[in-house]
C-alpha cells in the first residue's frame, strides 16, 4: 500500500509538472489521489529520501518537485550502473572458472583423496 501511495503521489508531480509546498500536497493528494492527509508528509519524505522528488528550502518554506525527465534519467543511470556491475561479475566468474580449471591440473581423484573427503 505504501508503494501504491508513492506511485500516486508521483503521478501528481508528473501530471502537473509543478512545484508544491507541503501544505499544497496535503490539500491536493487526498482530493485527487485518495492519499490521506495524515500520510502525505511521510510519503513525500520517503520519495525525497529515495531521490525521486527534489526538495529545496527557500526562505522558511520547503518546495517539492519531480519531473518525468529526471525520473527517466535516474533510471538510465541506475541501469548503466547495474549493467556495469553485471559485466564485472561475469568477468570475475570467468576468471574464477579458469582458476579452478588450472587448479585441477595434476590433481586426479585417488583412493587416498576420496578417503580424506
Amino acid at each position: 500500500i505504501a508503494e501504491e501511495k508513492r506511485a500516486r503521489m508521483m503521478e501528481i508531480f508528473f501530471e502537473t509538472k509543478d512545484v508544491f509546498q507541503l501544505k499544497d500536497m496535503e490539500k491536493i493528494a487526498p482530493k485527487e489521489k485518495g492519499i490521506t492527509a495524515m500520510s502525505v508528509k511521510e510519503v513525500l519524505q520517503s520519495l525525497v529520501d529515495d531521490g525521486m522528488v527534489d526538495c529545496e528550502r527557500i526562505g522558511t518554506s520547503n518546495y517539492y518537485w519531480a519531473f518525468p525527465s529526471k525520473a527517466l534519467h535516474a533510471r538510465k543511470c541506475k541501469l548503466e550502473v547495474l549493467e556495469s556491475q553485471l559485466s564485472e561479475g561475469s568477468q570475475k566468474h570467468a576468471n574464477l572458472q579458469k582458476s579452478i580449471e588450472k587448479a585441477k591440473i595434476g590433481r586426479h581423484e585417488t583412493v587416498k583423496r576420496k578417503q580424506v573427503k
